[in-house]
């Protein structure tokens, strides 16, 4: 049996051969630690230098601070939690999005818990938030603002760097999410404090991650034990993932102008094969490698099942299998109805022209059984 189409980018990305080949030394004979003083761990510690600098490279950023980390989960818990625990006195409150990823919104509710204040601003139909309502939510008692870039579930994106510049105007940090943008989009590294990447969103290995401080942000640690990157960041880094994500990156600023004119085709592809169909979210200001609609009367769940032929997704994989609907869906007011009708196609360097043609038809093919059932 072959294997189904894959659109499913947003939960993960396939693995680019060059970054394959770059781990592949660093799972063998090249075992050292790149801790160690010796020439084996100084060799590993240099491929780690070699693959901080390419993703820097890919983030644009021309100083600052690159921590490499387990993933922009580890990143982005790293990034709300330190900043709260150093945020200076009377500076108690987190100012979000209610379009975030679980790991922003998830951890900034921890942080309610334990005593700093938070506000969860929401946004409009078309998912984007609308800055009067930031500038209006900010004042000196905010540390920290947490906006994503490009979102995980509907492909928005947010005006970050307006956003950032309001965080800064009132002495706030600002976190940036770019797991889903990084390497496609500009990320607004000059406007950000920390920006947290993930390399299997990229096309590199899962297990990697990264968490870009601007020059004298240092969170305080997440984890304690040697403060191995950035002086605060604990743990053996491994220099295979280290390199995979190097090379990924590397391959994505080298690819982005053509991984770009690649995606708008198959969007105005999928688009025009898919015209009963609403899209979620806005029209323009939104990433066209995410894919999300929905068609009245079809169940999402059930059309992933009968459709084994597409790998696809009713929305982010972190939160699949709860039950719920989607946050993000119900925060652009969308009924649970309307949501658990929407599917999400992800799509990107590796997707042919053929296979959105062909999944579009299966899904479509589905999707028409099922309402001529209901009917």
């Amino acid at each position: 049996m072959s294997a189904p189409i894959y659109l499913d980018y947003q939960a993960t990305t396939p693995l680019a051969p060059e970054a394959r080949e770059a781990m592949l030394p660093w799972l063998g004979d090249k075992f050292g630690n790149p801790h160690s003083p010796h020439r084996i761990g100084r060799e590993a510690a240099a491929a780690v230098e070699v693959a901080r600098e390419r993703v820097m490279g890919c983030l644009g950023a021309t100083c600052g601070t690159l921590a490499f980390t387990s993933g922009a989960t580890e990143a982005a818990n790293w990034a709300v939690k330190g900043t709260m625990a150093n945020a200076p006195q009377g500076r108690d409150r987190i100012v979000t999005i209610a379009t975030e990823h679980a790991c922003v919104l998830d951890t900034a509710e921890y942080c309610a818990s334990q005593g700093f204040a938070l506000t969860v601003l929401g946004v409009g139909s078309d998912g984007r938030l609308d800055l009067d309502a930031m500038a209006a939510a900010l004042g000196d008692d905010v540390a920290l603002v947490a906006a994503m870039l490009v979102n995980n579930e509907i492909g928005v994106v947010q005006l970050v760097a307006e956003i950032a510049r309001m965080a800064r105007d009132c002495g706030a940090l600002m976190l940036c999410d770019a797991v889903q943008g990084f390497g496609r989009l500009d990320a607004p590294w000059a406007d950000c404090d920390m920006i947290a990447m993930s390399a299997h969103k990229i096309h590199g290995p899962k297990g990697s991650g990264a968490l870009w401080l601007a020059e004298g942000v240092s969170p305080a640690p997440l984890m304690h034990g040697g403060g191995q990157e950035a002086g605060v960041r604990s743990g053996t880094l491994s220099p295979a993932l280290c390199a995979g994500f190097g090379a990924a990156a590397a391959l994505a600023s080298e690819r982005r102008q053509a991984d770009c004119a690649h995606v708008e085709r198959l969007w105005a592809i999928a688009r025009e094969r898919l015209p009963g169909w609403v899209l979620n979210g806005s029209e323009t200001g939104r990433y066209h490698g995410n894919l999300n609609i929905r068609q009245e009367g079809v169940d999402a769940a059930r059309l992933i099942s009968e459709t084994r032929e597409v790998a696809f997704s009713a929305g982010s994989a972190c939160a699949s299998g709860s039950g719920r609907p989607s946050h993000v869906l119900a925060a652009i007011g969308l009924s649970d109805a309307e949501a658990r009708s929407s599917i999400r196609l992800g799509f990107g360097r590796y997707t042919t022209e053929e296979e959105i043609d062909r999944a579009v038809a299966l899904i479509t093919a589905a999707a028409e059984r099922q309402l001529s059932l209901a009917a």
